[in-house]
């Protein structure tokens, strides 16, 4: 099984950024019903004013090459897509385990 876990740090005021990671993690929790290879996936919004990246998501596939199908799938674009002109940076590691 492979781990694909995300940061990502968003533009904008407190409440857009808010916002955009709750319209994000609603996008995502629906993707394990429309993607076969996503097993489950995890997402978390900051609550922690002292840090400075908004959201995160853990996704579980099969094998290193699922990340990839994960990543092309046309649901999977729609949901990133909603971070377009507000994301300011993205941290990822893809780990088996």
């Amino acid at each position: 099984m492979v781990k694909h876990i995300v940061a990502f740090k968003l533009q904008g005021t407190e409440a857009e950024r808010k916002s955009v990671s709750e319209k994000f993690k609603a996008a995502l929790l629906t993707l394990p019903e429309q993607i076969d290879v996503l097993e489950s996936i995890e997402v978390g919004i900051n609550q922690n004013p002292s840090e400075h990246w908004d959201v995160v998501l853990t996704a579980i596939v099969p094998t290193m090459n699922d990340v990839a199908i994960y990543a092309q799938h046309p649901a999977h674009v729609a949901a990133a897509s909603l971070l377009n002109g507000h994301k300011e940076d993205r941290a990822c590691v893809d780990y088996e385990y």
